[in-house]
């Protein structure tokens, strides 16, 4: 199983196994991430699941979707690397990834 660490904004770092198939933000709610609250439960409608996703990663974790693109243009702490982690599928290439939680996830 690929792993994934979680790094909050207040320091916490959860390291935790994803199952292929499932996405970074059903992964973070299974593992208790404080930090993705997920209000939509990952229909893309509420931008409460943001991530940065780290820069060695980026790349290979792919840009957003237009649909995806409109949600963040409504966020909050928005950077270059941003993602919505319900819109982030879990495959065996994203083993090691990195994402940080911002301090508020909103609109």
């Amino acid at each position: 199983m690929p792993k994934i660490t979680f790094i909050e904004h207040d320091g916490t770092v959860h390291t935790v196994e994803a199952e292929i198939g499932s996405t970074v933000m059903e992964t973070g709610l299974r593992n208790d991430v404080a930090s993705i609250v997920a209000e939509c439960g990952g229909s893309c409608t509420c931008a409460t699941c943001l991530v940065h996703v780290d820069e060695a990663w980026s790349p290979i974790v792919g840009p957003p979707s237009a649909e995806e693109e409109e949600m963040l243009d409504s966020a909050f702490e928005v950077k270059p690397t941003s993602r919505l982690s319900c819109q982030i599928k879990v495959t065996q290439a994203l083993d090691g990834l990195i994402v940080r939680t911002p301090a508020y996830q909103g609109r």
